[in-house]
């Protein structure tokens, strides 16, 4: 884990290399820049927008940072100059970063979920490992989820000849086996990478998707990360096996969103490059996208978003006090597959041998994950582990 970050910026204000150089008392605000993609647009719907169809999302327009270039600039070098202009130009406190978030392409754990229906994938079958045909623990990729991936690096090709689009400087991945192989397949062979930039990805736990008591979200071991992707670099303090998941308890919403600051910092105070590849999950980036004040949207599998993230160190007078809840036992139906699926109910289930619908989660319960959890049909749930004071930066307005 990056510990928690309290220091004010002196920044080194590089357009090449930017990031934050800290010292004193303060905090990090994130915030996104809009205006720039039509994923940052309400206009723009995420259930039916093609990345590959409009530039990444890239708006085309003009900027002041670009009057008089000729017009043999691609939009994607207008907005690279952009970017770089914008640092410049920032005060010693503020950097900005272009994050490409990649979600990895369909696992098999998608392909149960819409087999066996949300609710029914949610009450029963995501707390199994398979069901003898389907395996999706630490999920692998489906053959629709490695075309996906291939589309991704097909685009790629396309948009550096044609766009000559800036390529990520530093890369990042979770280390769950679906986007370990969708950041391979995506970057790892056939682009015309800087020779001084090779694809040689950053695993991070932070990176990984909420902790809960599915199976897919348990990870693999470090051997098999390293022995399988051999120029995979593992991060500092890398567990050989997953100590985060228990398949008892879930993580809450608050924690997630402290896991994703925690990241950000580390990201945005010792990375000097501004511009950077995350290969992660569907709530980890809508997490992301929350604690930057994007507006939500949902990436497909397979899906990118690009984001012109600012990041500002402001006093810590200014930061904001936040509850940060623990881990929650979570609820599901012990005995088999729900004997009815709800969709209107929170859970959508009904539990086999019983008339009562399976409760809401985060209530509270009589007992805590290291006790026995009572064997009947339900259960509810207790708050467990520590809360934090303050977060790491502010909400932005609206959240």
């Amino acid at each position: 884990m990056i510990p928690a970050i309290n220091m004010i910026a002196a920044m080194a204000s590089l357009a090449s290399a930017a990031s934050l150089q800290l010292a004193g008392n303060g905090y990090i605000n994130y915030t996104t820049v809009t205006g720039y993609f039509l994923q940052d647009e309400p206009s723009t719907n995420a259930s039916t927008f093609n990345y590959t169809l409009n530039n990444f999302g890239l708006i085309n327009r003009t900027y002041d940072s670009t009057e008089g270039l000729t017009a043999n600039f691609t939009q994607w070098q207008k907005f690279e100059r952009e970017v770089d202009a914008l640092n410049a130009a920032a005060d010693a406190n503020t950097v900005y970063k272009v994050i490409f978030m990649g979600r990895h392409g369909e696992g098999f754990h998608n392909l149960a979920e819409g087999t066996f229906g949300t609710p029914a994938w949610n009450c029963y079958w995501a707390q199994l490992t398979g069901n003898g045909s389907l395996y999706w623990e630490d999920a692998q990729l489906t053959e629709a989820g490695i075309l996906q991936a291939q589309i991704a690096n097909n685009y790629w090709k396309d948009r550096i000849a044609v766009e000559k689009i800036p390529l990520p400087r530093s890369y990042y991945t979770s280390p769950m086996k679906r986007c370990l192989a969708t950041a391979n397949t995506t970057f790892g062979s056939g682009l015309d990478l800087p020779v001084y930039y090779p694809f040689e990805p950053v695993v991070k736990e932070l990176l990984r998707e909420g902790i809960s008591i599915h199976t897919c979200d348990h990870r693999g071991n470090a051997t098999y990360i390293t022995e399988t992707y051999p120029n995979f670099e593992l991060e500092e303090g890398f567990n050989e096996y997953d100590e985060l998941w228990n398949g008892v308890t879930a993580e809450s919403d608050s924690a997630h969103e402290k896991r994703m600051l925690t990241l950000l910092d580390d990201v945005f105070t010792n990375d000097d490059h501004t511009w950077i590849s995350f290969t992660s999950h569907s709530g980890t980036i809508t997490t992301i996208l929350d604690v930057i004040g994007h507006q939500r949207f949902r990436l497909a599998t397979g899906g990118v978003i690009p984001v012109l993230v600012k990041a500002q160190f402001l006093p810590a007078s200014e930061a904001p006090s936040t509850t940060v809840g623990g881990f929650t036992t979570s609820t599901w139906c012990h005995y088999g597959p729900p004997a009815t699926s709800i969709a209107s109910l929170e859970q959508g289930c009904v539990c086999q041998n019983t008339t009562a619908a399976l409760p809401s989660l985060n209530t509270q319960a009589p007992f805590l994950p290291n006790q026995t959890a009572p064997i009947n049909e339900y259960t509810t749930t207790t708050t467990v582990g520590a809360s934090y004071g303050k977060t790491s930066t502010a909400k932005p307005a609206g959240y």
